[in-house]
């Protein structure tokens, strides 16, 4: 199986091996997910560890993007748990009983886990600086002078230092996406989730944004959660690749070994389709 390559046509280097931590940041018990009649996930059980960046991959309509929005509370579970840190996000098993947990627990882990979406999901009536500083300073309670500092900082991270006052209408979409990057790192998050963040973008900038989550990759210890399309970038930061087809993990496996020696016939057509060989 050929694999992924750079957009300059060279072959990335795949992350490190990963050696977990006892609890799991990220765990899937037994989940399920429904939309009426159509069962999205069913039996679905992984973990992801502390600082481990997982990359999940498949066809549309597979369960990828469900997956992250369960994680956000996004979207309710039909059956199972879901922990993080050991603690359960939305059901927990009280004396054999599925029960939920307070929505003031609920709220609590969510502050730890922050998502990058496909839409970028700006608020347009706000300046990128407002963007950015609304969340640290209503939902974790941070002083408005911190939080201006902070964001400041992240804007020259993503390379947007000059555009505080901007409105989200006035940038591209690739500007756009570096403001919700610098958003979602503004809550300082332990997870984070990317949601095919580069596939409303034009060609020529998705090289840009990539780059900066390599940064991120390369310079926090933060845990990554990624659904995307973009093969070399998935080979260059995971230290772990699950294949997804049809709500179930067809196979996982560190990227060297995914992207080059796939066991599975159902994986090898995925990335012979999506790398075009």
């Amino acid at each position: 199986m050929p694999t992924p390559t750079d957009a300059a046509g060279t072959q990335p280097e795949a992350a490190a091996s990963f050696s977990p931590s006892d609890t799991p940041v990220i765990k899937f018990v037994d989940v399920e997910k429904r939309f009426g009649d159509n069962i999205v996930l069913k039996d679905l059980n992984f973990e992801v560890a502390q600082g481990e960046r997982v990359t999940l991959i498949g066809p549309s309509g597979s369960g990828k993007t469900t997956i992250l929005r369960l994680v956000m509370t996004l979207e309710e579970l039909t059956g199972g748990y879901i922990y993080i840190d050991g603690q359960p996000l939305t059901h927990e098993n009280r004396d054999g009983k599925r029960v939920p947990v307070s929505k003031k627990d609920q709220k609590k882990l969510r502050t730890r886990i922050g998502m990058v979406f496909q839409q970028f999901n700006l608020f347009p009536n706000m300046t990128v600086l407002e963007n950015i500083i609304e969340a640290p300073i209503h939902v974790l309670g941070q002083s408005k002078k911190d939080a201006i500092a902070k964001a400041h900082s992240l804007l020259e991270q993503v390379g947007l230092p000059d555009k505080a006052d901007s409105h989200p209408s006035s940038l591209s979409g690739g500007q756009q996406q570096r403001v919700a990057i610098a958003r979602a790192l503004a809550m300082d998050p332990e997870i984070l989730l990317l949601d095919e963040v580069t596939s409303a973008l034009d060609p020529e900038v998705v090289d840009d944004v990539l780059n900066i989550l390599r940064q991120v990759a390369d310079t926090t210890n933060v845990t990554m959660l990624i659904v995307t399309h973009e093969m070399g970038f998935a080979r260059d930061v995971s230290h772990k690749v699950m294949m997804f087809d049809g709500g179930h993990v067809v196979e996982e496996g560190h990227p060297d070994k995914i992207f080059t020696n796939p066991e599975q016939e159902r994986t090898r057509k995925f990335l012979s389709a999506v790398l075009g060989h």
